[in-house]
Order: structure tokens, then sequence, then C-alpha cells
């Protein structure tokens, strides 16, 4: 594992920006502004349970700093990133009169980052922003990378624009207000750094996950190390044309999931993706590709740590077969109507591959509904 950094540079030429890791940073939040965006007045867009514990520090660091800001607030949940909480969102910016030259902040989890990131790509025709944020979840994958978006009753994350940050603002010291719930379904997306192409951070993260999880020094080098991560996809495939499709391992699965249990509080992101690693080592194991105890390993550790790891796992009664491979064929990366699935020849290996047979997807997924 490599030393923690406070600063991590993302080179994208004129579009770089720096990711700072810190445990005070919504605290100092306006001395840093100030500096980088002199003269601009900042749209604070969160959710209603972030506006209750994060919200106070960033606006006291503001005023602290003598900044004028303006705050939109949405309701909290999976259930905001459609386009009606998007046109608010818009219009909220419009009525606080904020110019091209101002800055929206994202402070919140995925769901803000995507739907306030999306806002500022579209308003204005391209306003600047800045991810602040406040889950395990946005600070190792969706504060990174650009992707902004929403979700329509289509599937998930299929309206949106590649739109980088000019800043992202991760505070560790805004993790110690997360559920358990929301703790362990942003480890998933950390795991999955390991599983794609890092066989020992996977390795280190059995090891380490119970320190990280309390809090102790692992939890930011487990971060930096993560950001490090996407940070090398992103500088290598900014618009996901290559080798950064590799970051939605466990997503293709997992996006269908979402979508057939509503975007709702029955399966969180996370917990959907950890399904989804988990059943794309099962599918690989199925086609040949993969030894079958990688798969067992892999949920072994990811229950664990308390996340689910199977069909089963899920509460309530899911929708057929048939409707989840609605959704699977949905998915972005489909191209030219032939499914495309990040698989694996193990822990570690991840590769994409194309032209996968339907027919075997629907098996695979009829056995997974069975056992």
């Amino acid at each position: 594992m490599p030393v923690p950094t406070d600063k991590l540079h993302i080179d994208l030429g004129e579009r770089a920006y720096d990711i700072l890791f810190g445990t005070d940073l919504l605290d100092t939040a306006g001395t840093i502004l100030n500096d980088m965006f002199p003269g601009a007045r900042f749209g604070i867009v969160t959710d209603t349970n972030v506006a209750t514990e994060q919200l106070p520090r960033l606006i006291k660091a503001l005023d602290g700093a003598g900044l004028e800001h303006q705050t939109i607030t949405v309701p909290a949940g999976e259930a905001s990133k459609r386009f009606d909480t998007l046109a608010e969102v818009v219009d909220g910016i419009l009525e606080a009169r904020l110019e091209r030259g101002d800055i929206i902040i994202a402070l919140g989890g995925g769901v803000i980052g995507d739907l306030a990131g999306f806002a500022a790509a579209i308003t204005r025709r391209g306003m600047n922003f800045v991810q602040a944020p406040t889950s395990l979840l946005a600070q190792v994958d969706s504060s990174v990378g650009g992707k902004t978006g929403i979700n329509t009753p289509r599937g998930k994350n299929l309206v949106g624009a590649f739109h980088q940050p000019k800043l992202v603002l991760a505070d560790i010291s805004a993790l110690n207000t997360l559920s358990e719930r929301q703790f362990r379904s942003g480890y998933a997306e950390m795991a999955k750094y390991g599983l794609i192409d890092d066989e020992d951070f996977f390795f280190w993260l059995e090891e380490n996950w119970r320190e990280i999880f309390d809090g102790g020094p692992a939890r930011t080098s487990a971060i930096a190390h993560a950001c490090a991560a996407k940070a090398r996809f992103v500088i290598a495939d900014e618009k996901e044309t290559g080798a950064r499709a590799l970051l939605n391992l466990g997503h293709t699965f997992g996006h269908a999931l979402e979508k057939i249990t509503g975007y709702s509080d029955r399966l969180l992101h996370g917990e959907g993706v950890a399904i989804g690693m988990v059943m794309a080592h099962k599918f690989s194991a199925k086609l040949g590709l993969a030894p079958s105890q990688d798969g067992v390993r892999v949920a072994r550790h990811l229950q664990l740590v308390g996340l689910p790891t199977t069909l089963g796992d899920i509460p309530g009664e899911l929708a057929d077969t048939n409707a989840m491979m609605d959704a699977i064929t949905q998915d972005k990366k489909v191209s030219r109507g032939a499914l495309t699935f990040i698989l694996t020849k193990g822990i570690g290996q991840s590769f994409i591959e194309k032209n996968v047979d339907p027919e075997l997807v629907v098996e695979f997924l009829e056995e997974m509904r069975a056992s």
C-alpha cells in the first residue's frame, strides 16, 4: 500500500484538477475556495440528510471567508437522480442568479455529485463545479472522473455528461456520520479496485478492513489508494471508450438490480455492485474463464463486512428474469445491440468481453435465482 497523501493530481491537461484529502477540509473550505476562485459566488447543492450533518460546517467556512452562497436542497436518496429534480436544481441555480463564472458545490454522496455535476454541465452551457463528497462511495469513486447524470425509468445513468470538477475536497471526517449500511455500500466500490487489476490491494483489504471501518490510519490510506487507481483509468481513457469500462466491474448486474428494485432503499448502489461483482466472478467461472474458488473468496469477504452477495439477500420479491434482462440490454456498454460485460480470469484479472450470448446470461440468471 502507498503512503497516504494529502493531495492527488488528476492530469487531464486543461481539465486537470486536484483531490485533497483531510480531516477538516469542510471547516477550511472557505479559505481554499477563496484562494482558488477569487470573486466567485457559490451554489451549494445538497440533500436533506447531509444538510443536517455537514452543511453547517461548510456554511460556517464560507461565511468566515466572506463568500456569498446559496443552498439548494433535494430529498436524500437515489430517487432524486431524475429529470424533475434536475429541473429543480437548475431552476435554483438560475433563481440565485449564479453566473457562468460562479461555482456549484456538490455537497453529498454519489447521488448529489452526479446530479449537481450534471446541472453544472448544462446550466448556462457549462458552469464550473467542486465535488465535496461526504460518503465513502463518493470519495473513492463517483466524485472522481467527471461522470455526471441522472437515471430514467429505462435504466441507470442513461442521461448525463462527462464534466470534470475543478476540485475534489474529500473530508475524511465526514464519513464518521455515515450509517454502517452506507459505509459498507461505499466499501464495495473500494474493493472493486482490487478485483479489477490489483489483487495485492484486495488481499490487503482482507487483512485491514476492520481498521478501515473503525476509522484507523488504514481508512485514509485505502481511500487515497482507491482514488489513485481510478485516476489512472480516467487519465488513460477520460470518455470511457476503452479500458475505463473496467471500472464497471459488477455494475451491469448491479445496475439492473437497482432498476428492478425501483432505485429505492431496498438496494443501495454499493450493495448492487457487491452482488454484481460476485455474479461477474460466478458468470466468468460458468463460462470457464475463471476458477470458481475466486468467486467464493470474493463472496466470503464481502459477506464478512456485511454486504449482500446473492439475489436472495435483496429484501422483497424480485421481478422476473425478463425484467432483469431488459435492464441489462439498456446498459451503456451495449454496442449495436451486442451485450458487453466486465468479466474476470480471477481476482485482479478483469477484462472487457464483447458479444456475450444473451441466452447464456438468461441461463445464468435463472441459476442465480434458484440458488
